[in-house]
């Protein structure tokens, strides 16, 4: 597995909860698999009212993936764990290749007015494979919906022999974010919730991605990597 290096953006402080702006890199995941390339998130789009907004510095998809000793052709399936403007940016140069998103998201982002740029998602050739819930797209990758930051966000599960590495997209901002969460899942299942007072929720969905027993997990707006 390679990341891949899209650039960054500064996020403005009207976003951040901290009254200042942050400047986010924006990651994709490439998965080395024996029957293919996959690409997990392609980058960001570019529309003047996003620039003025985020102010990006991008890599376009040849170039990144350039980083990684990679040319566009050889990708064979895309994942976009969401579609706004900086997870599926470089989708119009992979036309033909199978896309899978869940199909709330891919209905979301065709009827919903300014929720993503509608030429990234509506490019001619584009090639969707829809899911409504889990699929293992190829042996040992899984995609699993958790929804969140949109309804139909994904994750995707690698099984390595090294551990399993789940691309976490952006469940979370960061991985400190993720820890919080998984600690919160873990309290509860030592049931320390009681008459002392009640534990952190944790994300519904926590409960089937530690099944996977994540021994890494990424993300797309951290270059931090979680680690039990």
């Amino acid at each position: 597995m390679r990341r891949v290096n899209f650039g960054y953006f500064v996020r403005p402080a009207e976003e951040t909860g901290t009254g200042q702006p942050r400047a986010d890199p924006c990651l994709g995941y490439l998965i080395d698999h024996p029957d293919g390339l996959v690409l997990v998130d392609t980058g960001m789009g570019a529309h003047p009212e996003v620039d003025a907004w985020y102010r990006p510095r991008r890599r376009d998809l040849p170039d990144a993936l350039a980083g990684t000793g990679v040319a566009p052709g050889e990708v064979g399936l895309v994942v976009n764990c969401h579609l706004h403007f900086d997870h599926c940016g470089g989708n119009p140069a992979l036309a033909g290749r199978p896309i899978f998103t869940q199909r709330t998201e891919l209905e979301t982002a065709t009827t919903v007015p300014d929720y993503t740029l509608p030429e990234l998602v509506d490019a001619d050739g584009l090639r969707y494979e829809v899911l409504d819930g889990e699929a293992e797209i190829l042996a040992g990758v899984h995609v699993i919906p958790t929804p969140g930051h949109t309804a139909g966000h994904q994750s995707v599960i690698v099984r390595r022999r090294d551990g399993t590495v789940v691309v976490a997209g952006q469940t979370h901002d960061t991985a400190s974010g993720y820890s919080a969460d998984a600690l919160g899942w873990r309290a509860r299942r030592d049931g320390h919730a009681g008459k002392d007072g009640p534990v952190p929720p944790a994300s519904a969905w926590m409960d089937r991605l530690e099944q996977f027993d994540p021994a890494r997990v990424c993300f797309a707006h951290d270059h931090a990597v979680w680690e039990p």
